[in-house]
């Protein structure tokens, strides 16, 4: 086993981890980007799917330096998103110093030395200053445990794993999950395959979409003039922050969007048992609002069929729901999302006081900020606890962080300090109020989802504006964390 120092190790190269590479890049501070995949571009490198793309505008979700004036569409697929990324990891010259297709296999803070080890998969260890971890919360997909799951003759994968060797032509495909990437991919299955059954455990309130290519003319009037494509991001910005107050219990935004869902599922759903299946019984908002221009139109397909009722087990032939019905099934695709709630697993990450970060996030995760954790010096996190959003871009998040990090590690760089670690009032002060302001959101609402840990509480979303979220990370307080 061979060992090398490394002032800042940044552990995943996504949005996350290219952003924060640039931002120390800026502050000619070295480091090293540690990525699993054999790829730039995270969760847009693993999920290949038919049909993946953002949710968000092509012009936020992206970087505020590094606009991209010639945007194939309004929201951009995952391959054009990927592209964008190795773009900019070469323009700003990153790409030198990500080691691609190498795991964290752990990472421990050394006290008496004021330094992180971390061990990586190819056998190498690395002495570092600071550590940010920078894996993003959709990286880990989850299925559920089904009885009799090895039992099944055909094909099965999770949607974020996609089998392109797998041909769907003339078959008969279950899709268990109705969210986000159920919503890109099935369109596409059900042109496809000969019979499509949908597993829906609850329905979604999902709103138009509107994407469109862009038109030539408007690619070149954003390249020849940045201003426009400046105030159309600006623009942009303030339509999803001023849609905020949709998330606020009882709100007429969320309302208006309800009606809005139940006037396409109207227009296009002529089966009053499938409008009822497709329409939810909790507020919109409290799972997350998805967009999408033909989703109700591909249910009202004869070749796609709805099934509500829960999945029984499986046999070599399909599944038997619970009320008996059996499925006969080629193929299973599994739309059954990620694991969010455990921030930054499975890798093992050990603090000062030589506790596991998982057992000090017991009952939930949380963090100063989202971005540090006490008694885990010079550690730090991008999309972490907290700092999802319902209302904007994540990139936007992602900058604000990396510049304060970017400014403590400049600090720690500076030897006015040696570790630094949040404190644990100020710590509990932050968390206190974010749940206290969470909890006047729909999020907290009586329905399941990824946003919230197994006792409801709400470990994912930022709990008000992005204005609010800048001017809280706009300068690092060192009053603020245990300095030694």
């Amino acid at each position: 086993m061979s060992e090398q120092f490394l002032p800042i190790a940044i552990i995943g190269a996504g949005f996350s981890g290219v952003l924060m590479a640039i931002e120390l890049r800026k502050r000619n501070i070295p480091f090293l980007v540690i990525e699993k995949s054999e790829g730039i571009g995270g969760t847009w490198f693993e999920n290949t799917y038919p049909g993946a793309g953002c949710d968000v505008l092509s012009t936020l979700y992206s970087y505020s330096f590094a606009q991209k004036p010639d945007w194939s569409r309004r929201y951009a697929a995952h391959s054009e998103i990927r592209a964008y990324l190795e773009e900019c990891a070469e323009r700003y010259d990153v790409r030198r110093d990500i080691l691609l297709g190498t795991e964290v296999m752990a990472a421990r803070y050394i006290s008496s030395a004021k330094r992180w080890d971390v061990a990586l998969s190819n056998g190498q260890t690395f002495k570092a200053q600071a550590v940010v971890f920078a894996v993003g919360q959709l990286n880990r997909p989850s299925i559920p445990e089904f009885r009799g799951l090895e039992e099944f003759s055909g094909v099965a994968f999770h949607s974020a794993r996609w089998r392109h060797d797998c041909d769907l032509t003339g078959k008969r495909v279950a899709v268990v999950g109705s969210g986000a990437s159920a919503i890109q991919f099935l369109p596409h299955v059900a042109r496809e395959a000969k019979q499509v059954i949908l597993f829906q455990r609850s329905p979604n309130w999902i709103i138009p979409k509107n994407d469109r290519i862009l038109r030539e003319g408007e690619k070149r009037l954003r390249k020849h003039i940045p201003l426009l494509m400046r105030l159309q991001r600006a623009w942009e910005y303030w339509q999803l922050e001023l849609s905020f107050p949709a998330f606020l219990k009882d709100s007429t935004k969320g309302r208006k969007w309800e009606e809005a869902c139940k006037a396409t599922i109207a227009s296009t759903i002529d089966d009053p048992q499938l409008r009822d299946a497709l329409t939810p019984d909790y507020p919109a908002g409290c799972k997350r609002v998805l967009l999408s221009d033909d989703w109700f139109q591909t249910l009202a397909r004869d070749n796609v069929e709805v099934v509500t009722s829960p999945i029984g087990e499986f046999c070599p032939s399909g599944v038997t729901t619970v009320d008996g019905v059996s499925h006969s099934i080629d193929v299973v695709i599994y739309a059954t999302g990620f694991e969010t709630r455990q921030v930054l697993a499975p890798i093992p990450i050990e603090g000062a006081s030589k506790r596991r970060l998982r057992d000090a996030w017991k009952p939930h995760p949380h963090a100063y900020l989202g971005v540090a954790v006490p008694d885990f010096p010079n550690a730090f996190i991008m999309y972490g606890p907290n700092t999802n959003l319902g209302h904007g871009s994540i990139i936007f998040m992602l900058e604000c962080q990396a510049r304060y990090i970017g400014q403590a590690i400049g600090r720690l760089r500076r030897k006015k300090s040696v570790a630094i670690a949040p404190k644990r009032p100020v710590t509990r002060s932050f968390n206190a109020d974010t749940q206290a302001r969470l909890s006047r959101t729909v999020w907290g609402a009586n329905c399941s989802s990824w946003y919230k840990g197994v006792d409801g509480v709400i470990v994912n979303n930022w709990s008000s504006t992005m204005l609010r979220y800048w001017w809280m990370l706009r300068r690092f307080q060192a009053r603020d964390y245990d300095q030694w």
